[in-house]
């Protein structure tokens, strides 16, 4: 295995970061490396909203699976997918997406998602690359829960690995292999991490306003998440948006949590853990388009197996 110390970057906060501005003092510190918080403000401004527009409410109906980010009582963070019949989710204003999900004892995330709780959510469809995010409140009733919106955005399909869906049995009914947690990764776990070519990954901050969470797709070829000797999993960031939202809150908030789908068996690796920037790149891992680098150590883990009841069939490459 390659060796992926390198040093931790000390990302130097500029104040006073102004009330209104559409990126939190985190996300602008990275933009400023960059000299694009001028630029970046203005986009912001335009794409950063606080309801779902008319495309992307048309949108949440057509997806068969969904991403969640939550933060449980510990302040741990996790990563989740969830599946269900399309229409599953949908949005009845502007201002909620309804999310038609029972509850799932077995999913660590559920943990952090009880009613008045913060939550985000990532509708991304593999089989044509369109994403949209958003973050807000949760509001639980008999079918699920209601995401009252605070942030809405689009993503471009950059990294999104083209794969269409299949169910293999009814998503109302659930797993019937119990999950088995560990501390750290076994020598599956870190075979699946080695040849993977998307994870999604969940992070938070604490802000003035309140506690925002964000949970986000990241994606690459196999083997672009090198996981080293020591537990450390490092993880090349490349040219995107500019946003910043997963970086930005681990430049505040070491917290993440990671989760890793085997998109053949339907079987989820979610763990929760620290995750650093780093200033250079891990000593024999860089690649080709990465802008900078992250790592990540898990502290806990737990694998899923058959956790998804729709199987992704590989298509094209992002």
């Amino acid at each position: 295995m390659p060796n992926i110390h390198a040093t931790k970057e000390t990302i130097v906060m500029e104040a006073p970061i102004l009330a209104h501005s559409p990126w939190h003092e985190g996300e602008i510190a990275l933009q400023k490396r960059l000299g694009v918080e001028t630029r970046m403000d203005e986009i912001g401004r335009r794409v950063m909203r606080d309801h779902l527009i008319d495309q992307h409410r048309e949108f949440y109906p057509l997806l068969p699976m969904v991403v969640l980010g939550s933060v449980d009582r510990d302040g741990d963070a996790w990563a989740t997918l969830r599946a269900g019949e399309p229409g599953f989710l949908h949005a009845p204003d502007e201002k909620r997406l309804t999310v038609e999900l029972p509850r799932e004892p077995t999913d660590p995330a559920e943990a952090g998602m009880e009613d008045g709780a913060p939550l985000a959510l990532l509708g991304i469809d593999l089989g044509t690359r369109r994403r949209n995010r958003l973050n807000g409140t949760l509001k639980r009733h008999a079918r699920g829960f209601d995401l009252g919106v605070d942030q809405s955005f689009g993503n471009c399909p950059k990294y999104i690995q083209l794969r269409q869906a299949r169910f293999v049995r009814d998503p109302s009914v659930p797993p019937s292999v119990p999950p088995v947690s560990s501390f750290g990764l076994n020598a599956a776990a870190r075979a699946l991490v080695a040849q993977a070519d998307t994870f999604f990954v969940a992070t938070y901050a604490d802000l003035a306003g309140g506690r925002q969470i964000d949970v986000s797709h990241r994606g690459g070829h196999a083997g672009f998440v090198h996981v080293g000797e020591d537990g450390w999993l490092a993880i090349p960031d490349f040219v995107g948006n500019r946003f910043f939202n997963t970086l930005g809150n681990i430049a505040l908030n070491p917290r993440a949590g990671l989760t890793f789908p085997d998109f053949s068996t339907g079987g989820l690796l979610q763990m929760t853990g620290e995750a650093e920037l780093l200033s250079e790149a891990p000593e024999g891992v860089p690649l080709d388009g990465a802008e900078r680098y992250w790592r990540f150590r898990p502290r806990r883990s737990v694998w899923r197996a058959d956790a998804l009841p729709v199987r992704y069939d590989l298509a094209g490459a992002g």
